[in-house]
């Protein structure tokens, strides 16, 4: 492997963690209603958990409201089941035909409780980026050893790594900063 590869290699697999973070923050909920929120949800579908959005039709009434219609009659009650069972603190309505699914307003205690899972959230992912610098200056580490490159080359190659870890950490502290400033703001 080269320094190059164990570059890309690092860059990329940070870009990933980044992208599982953001996924990660558009399922904490906030005050407003979005259709993410339900991805995370399951329902027993033939003998087998499957994603809400897999067995009905997800959309937004109002920044408040989500529909759930689900495409076939008899899922509606099994649906509404899995959405009060989930951890999201949702109490769907069922309506015939759809499920309506008011968003509840979120206390002050609670928005704190959820600023804490987003730093967690956060911390984690910097924990990954950090795991990936440590594997890609180990990588180099075994090129020197090998006498594949110089250790001044190795020096630049992990002050490289270096910068590329303290651009991710930066996003991600942009992000979790981005989201508490969403949840705390009524």
């Amino acid at each position: 492997m080269s320094v190059a590869e164990i570059r890309k290699s690092a860059e990329t697999r940070m870009a990933k963690s980044l992208d599982t973070l953001k996924l990660n923050l558009s399922k904490i909920r906030t005050g407003r209603a979005h259709t993410g929120i339900l991805d995370h949800v399951q329902v027993e579908y033939y003998g087998s958990p499957v994603p809400v959005s897999q067995v009905a039709n997800v959309n937004l009434v109002d920044a408040r409201t989500i529909s759930v219609q689900p495409y076939e009659k008899p899922m509606a009650a099994a649906i509404e089941k899995a959405i009060r069972e989930s951890d999201l603190g949702l109490n769907p309505m069922n309506m015939g035909e759809t499920i309506r699914v008011p968003m509840p307003a979120l206390t002050e205690e609670r928005r704190r409780d959820l600023t804490k899972v987003v730093k967690g959230e956060g911390e984690d992912a910097k924990i990954a980026v950090r795991n990936l610098r440590r594997e890609a200056n180990e990588s180099l580490k075994k090129l020197v050893k090998d006498k594949d490159i110089s250790e001044d080359d190795e020096r630049r190659a992990q002050d490289d790594i270096q910068k590329l870890t303290d651009r991710n950490v930066t996003e991600i502290d942009k992000l979790i900063t981005q989201k508490e400033a969403e949840i705390m703001t009524v």
